[in-house]
């Protein structure tokens, strides 16, 4: 006789979970071997650290007494690598207090996890969460997950907030009876994913204002992930930490050693202003892990200790120019600005923001991207960047992980379909 097992009857949660579209994408890459990928934020292979963990791992296994680094950890982190993060922040905001400062942090399976965790401390189903225009798809499926929703800040086409506007915009959202929902702000401040812009300071000081004057005093997220991804100088803009217009927030300053470095490794961090809030995602996350892997952290005090992070960075930071121009280019030349196409040349990050003519629909199921794809180039397609009200004309073009030549390649690909839809 043969028994069939019964269908488990799933949570509200389980049934909300989606297959996130990061990795469909990454699945169509991994799955196709001629398919040129700028889609998935990967980083380059040939610029991981290699040398700089031999040496970290090496030390560590050659340290007088016993290996505690293999032992679990705690769910707050390490406490040396924890004061070194706070030297770190301490180097980038240097009016910060520092009394206990690493007490103020959490370590974490890269900053991803910070997100989920912030958003589960916060927000129930049908809550909401300020973002931007366009903002971190990866983040706006987190917060569709938990059952919240994301409302698109009223930012412009150059990425920039006005007063009018934002004025505007919070008096329709008490109009709409929205507004009591409202449990968090997200901003990606530096170089941002998709659009590899960097918030000016002096729009972020009068959203806190604004936000201030109309008694919306909620959590700040505040992912700086690319901050010191920058090529040339590092933006000027202070964090919201700083700032007195964000003083009366409760904020988490969300980061990672993930991008600068390498993304296997897999951990992130996060400082928090309130010490209740901080509390409570430490509970949550000792469900999750019981702590970030304690020997991946002790191998990130021996390459900061030593001098290999500082050393490193640099040259991802030349070599993502290098594939940001090479990608550039190649578009140009392609004849994609004659086409009626624009972006902007980003200044730091990984990710050119396309903006494509007319009403072409650039969309995962339309027939532009299936025509990429047939061509052998994959992109993010930007309708998955927007909080609410899609665009469907957008595209997010990654330079991370393909060499300068293959983005040569793909540019010229993704110009020959630009170039069939454009007759």
């Amino acid at each position: 006789m043969t028994t069939q097992s019964a269908t488990p009857t799933l949570s509200a949660l389980g049934q909300r979970a989606r297959l996130p579209a990061v990795a469909r994408l990454m699945k169509s890459a991994l799955e196709n071997p001629n398919l040129l990928s700028v889609a998935a934020g990967f980083t380059d292979n040939s610029t991981l650290p290699l040398a700089e963990f031999v040496a970290a791992a090496q030390s560590l296994a050659a340290r007088a007494g016993e290996p505690e680094y293999l032992q679990y950890g705690t769910a707050q982190g390490r406490p040396e690598l924890r004061r070194m993060l706070a030297a770190r922040l301490q180097y980038w905001e240097p009016t910060l207090p520092t009394e206990n400062m690493e007490s103020r942090f959490m370590i974490t399976n890269g900053s991803q996890q910070s997100l989920y965790i912030a958003v589960q401390s916060l927000c129930n189903p049908g809550d909401l969460v300020l973002v931007d225009r366009p903002s971190y798809f990866a983040f706006l499926d987190v917060v569709t997950g938990l059952g919240a929703r994301c409302i698109s800040l009223p930012y412009d086409d150059q990425g920039r907030l006005h007063e009018a506007d934002l004025e505007q915009f919070l008096t329709t959202l008490k109009l709409s009876g929205d507004f009591a929902r409202v449990k968090a702000v997200y901003l990606v401040s530096y170089f941002s994913n998709p659009a590899g812009r960097s918030l000016e300071e002096g729009d972020k000081a009068m959203l806190g204002r604004l936000l201030t004057k109309h008694d919306l005093v909620v959590p700040l997220l505040e992912d700086v992930a690319y901050r010191e991804l920058f090529y040339d100088e590092p933006h000027p803009s202070r964090s919201a930490l700083t700032l007195p217009e964000w003083a009366a927030f409760p904020q988490l300053y969300i980061a990672t050693l993930t991008k600068p470095f390498s993304t296997g490794a897999k951990v992130g961090y996060a400082y928090c202003t309130d010490e209740k809030w901080l509390t409570q995602m430490l509970a949550i996350k000792g469900t999750h892990d019981f702590g970030t892997s304690n020997y991946g952290q002790a191998l990130f005090e021996e390459v900061i200790r030593n001098g290999g992070f500082e050393n490193h960075v640099p040259k991802v930071r030349r070599g993502y120019k290098a594939k940001m121009l090479a990608l550039h280019e190649a578009l140009v030349a392609g004849g994609l600005l004659e086409l009626g196409w624009t972006w902007d040349v980003p200044k730091g990050g990984m990710y050119l923001w396309l903006c494509a003519p007319g009403n072409l629909n650039t969309g995962m199921d339309g027939e532009f991207c299936q025509a990429c794809v047939d061509e052998g180039v994959l992109y993010v397609p930007g309708d998955l960047c927007f909080g609410d009200k899609p665009e469907t004309n957008w595209i997010r073009a990654s330079y991370g992980v393909l060499s300068p030549a293959q983005l040569r390649v793909a540019g010229e690909r993704f110009a020959r379909v630009a170039q069939r839809f454009a007759r």
